[in-house]
């Protein structure tokens, strides 16, 4: 096992438990280090910090499995995955069916996802580190689970930044013609081979379960609708009206199917392929409730800037096409954009639309994407739900 040692005062964050080495904090490497390799982690007077996988060609240059004096194995691997799935169980139930069920770096297991739609698996493997462990971990799914199909989507930007090839494909059991899976009592039809990411966004069931509590009366605009899924929990709860509006005409499609799915004869949808900005600044209806769950504005540090622009001119635009004591639920998922940036960012908008807000709700992904206290960039995604007079 080949040796890493840190800078001096680089080795803080990983005392801590923040599971990223950048490269800029190596000062060398001893031995032979190749990609996806476990290594051993030191620091600059050659203290013991845990070890990791290395890859030459990520920013990230280690990613840290193990601290102090423990060694990770495939038994450790193994070990985490039971605990991930097992931690799970409050979560699957009558009403919902599919979740999360490995979280990468929240599970300390850099990396892997897995998301459950069903009897059946998605899986990315997202570093070259995790796939070296592909064997190992999907003979740990195939015992643990037991599922009936298990499909990889690792075909993400991620994988590229690590200098893998994109991977996409049925790996076990056999893909039905139609997924379909239930969360908080409501259907959704899945794409699985198609859909972003791993085909659903199971990080906003609990935000979704809390609109239902708002939803019923009031006339909608569900923004950057995706799935639909927004829509179909408030159709749940008698919402007056909804306009889903994307600027995909997949997504309009996909919306329209999920809604199809629980309410056939719903005459109170409107679908809107457009684009969500200048949607919002140029139609004269005035909603009860709006949602914005818009797709990641800054994918890096370098982008922040830019990024807290649109949110700001998005929020503004929505506190503008809102009814007084309507809600705003308001979203970012962008890592680089911290909770408290975000909230910056929101008050910033609501102080130049002249209205008076109140902050009812602060939101996150529910408790099937859990992140390491000391890893902020696995607290991605942050919301508030607003009271605007």
């Amino acid at each position: 096992m080949f040796e890493i040692i840190l800078k001096p005062g680089k080795e803080k964050a990983v005392r801590m438990g923040n599971p990223w080495i950048f490269t800029g904090a190596i000062a060398k490497i001893t031995g032979k280090a190749g990609s996806g390799e476990i290594c051993q982690i030191r620091s600059s007077n050659s203290d013991m910090l845990g070890t990791g996988y290395y890859n030459s060609e990520s920013a990230i240059a280690v990613r840290v499995l193990t601290f102090g004096d423990n060694q990770f194995s495939v038994d450790i691997l193994r070990e985490r995955m039971r605990g991930a799935i097992h931690n799970r169980g409050i979560i699957l139930k009558e009403s919902t069916d599919s979740c999360r069920l490995i979280n990468s770096e929240g599970d300390f297991l850099p990396g892997l996802i897995v998301d459950k739609f069903g009897a059946g698996l998605v899986v990315q493997f997202l570093t070259a580190g995790m796939e070296k462990f592909r064997t190992d971990v999907l003979n740990t799914l195939i015992f643990e689970c037991k599922p009936s199909f298990i499909f990889e989507r690792s075909d993400t930007d991620s994988r590229k930044r690590e200098g893998l090839d994109e991977s996409e494909g049925l790996l076990h059991g056999q893909l039905p013609e139609q997924v379909v899976v239930k969360e908080n009592g409501v259907l959704f039809s899945v794409d699985i081979g198609g859909g972003q990411k791993t085909g659903f966004f199971f990080d906003q069931r609990r935000n979704r379960e809390i609109l239902r509590s708002y939803a019923k009366g009031r006339m909608m605009c569900d923004c950057f609708s995706y799935s639909g899924a927004f829509t179909v929990n408030a159709l749940s709860e008698d919402v007056r009206s909804v306009e889903c509006v994307d600027i995909s005409k997949n997504a309009i499609e996909y919306a329209d199917r999920n809604v199809r799915l629980n309410f056939p004869n719903a005459n109170n949808v409107s679908l809107v392929k457009a684009d969500i900005f200048n949607y919002l600044r140029e139609t004269e209806n005035i909603y009860d409730l709006i949602v914005l769950d818009p797709p990641k504005f800054a994918k890096h540090p370098g982008e922040v800037e830019r990024a807290a622009r649109g949110y700001k001119d998005i929020n503004l635009v929505a506190m503008k096409k809102i009814a007084s004591n309507g809600i705003l639920f308001t979203f970012s998922c962008s890592n680089a954009i911290d909770i408290k940036l975000f909230r910056q960012i929101v008050f910033s908008a609501a102080a130049d639309s002249g209205r008076l807000v109140q902050v009812l709700h602060i939101l996150s992904a529910g408790e099937d994407h859990p992140y390491n206290i000391a890893h902020k960039e696995g607290e991605y995604l942050k919301g508030l739900v607003l009271r605007v007079f």
